[in-house]
């Protein structure tokens, strides 16, 4: 099989971590340059985004951008991972109703401050929180700012530990477990997930996601282009700027240029696709209000 570039959408199992979603397509694709972008813990189903070949540089873009998740939390529970693959700390029962929870979830909508679990591939002096948490390490960690964009309620199961099921729209990095213990602390008492599915990356969604049989599957039909999105198709939340084949030349070569150079194609500041007449993405460029420099070229 020749050298795959381009990105694949992973419906990920439970049970499964991403890496092993990861070594799975290195093994199906035949080639070692392949990455993830946005961990999900095993417990957890749902989007993953992978990237084949040369389109791995480009990962960090896909990361930036927002998630959405369908998660549900029972209250009164705590464990030492916040989700159902942990070891239970402590059950008290809490006695709140559907109104308490939609009262706390105003509080955390908005920019937060949010604490990262020991059991989470943060670092801290160089070593990552699993590792010492495996070793019954507990550290310090610092608040970081996160900012959850929507929450609401999908549903309320009411009993002396309640099921609490909502969706989250966040920014990266933040951890739906943590949020869902924030809020039950904030009644009182504490929580831990029982179920976690990410349901978008931007504007990729689950529902165009593959299982990983399928994906082993098409390659074995020698069908997996099907399933490959090109670069450019990779990338649908930046803006896409169109160049003639002689600046395309300059693009390829790294060089920067006048802003104007590329047209008026793209509002704004930041960064943009920079494709040819054929809809191939040729870079990655970062606008300003008088240059366009590179960030990432495809060779």
């Amino acid at each position: 099989m020749s050298r795959v570039d381009g990105f694949l959408l992973i419906d990920k199992p439970q049970a499964w971590t991403s890496h092993d979603v990861v070594a799975k397509v290195r093994g199906i694709v035949g080639q070692k340059k392949v990455g993830h972008a946005g961990t999900l813990d095993p417990m957890a189903t749902g989007l993953l985004v992978v990237a084949l070949g040369k389109v791995t540089r480009l990962l960090r873009f896909v990361q930036e951008a927002p998630k959405e998740y369908l998660a549900t939390a029972r209250f009164g529970v705590a464990t030492d991972t916040l989700d159902a693959d942990g070891a239970v700390l402590s059950r008290e029962e809490m006695d709140v109703d559907e109104s308490d929870v939609a009262a706390v979830m105003g509080r955390f909508t908005g920019p937060i401050l949010q604490t990262p679990p020991m059991v989470s591939a943060r670092r801290v002096g160089g070593r990552r929180l699993y590792a010492m948490a495996r070793q019954g390490v507990e550290v310090e960690r610092q608040a970081r700012p996160v900012t959850i964009h929507a929450l609401d309620m999908i549903d309320f199961a009411p009993c002396h530990y309640p099921e609490v099921t909502f969706s989250v729209r966040c920014s990266t990095g933040t951890y739906i477990r943590t949020l869902a213990d924030d809020m039950a602390q904030a009644l009182g008492g504490r929580a831990h997930l029982i179920a976690l599915r990410r349901t978008a990356i931007g504007s990729h969604r689950v529902e165009s996601a593959h299982p990983i049989e399928a994906v082993a599957a098409a390659a074995e039909a020698g069908e997996l282009d099907d399933l490959v999105l090109p670069p450019a198709a990779g990338l649908p939340d930046l803006p896409v700027v169109t160049v003639d084949a002689a600046t395309a030349q300059g693009v390829l070569r790294g060089m920067a240029f006048p802003r104007a150079a590329l047209g008026g194609q793209a509002a704004g500041d930041g960064v943009v696709r920079v494709v040819d007449d054929a809809g191939t993405l040729l870079a990655l460029y970062a606008l300003d209000r008088a240059r366009a420099r590179p960030e990432v070229v495809l060779p």
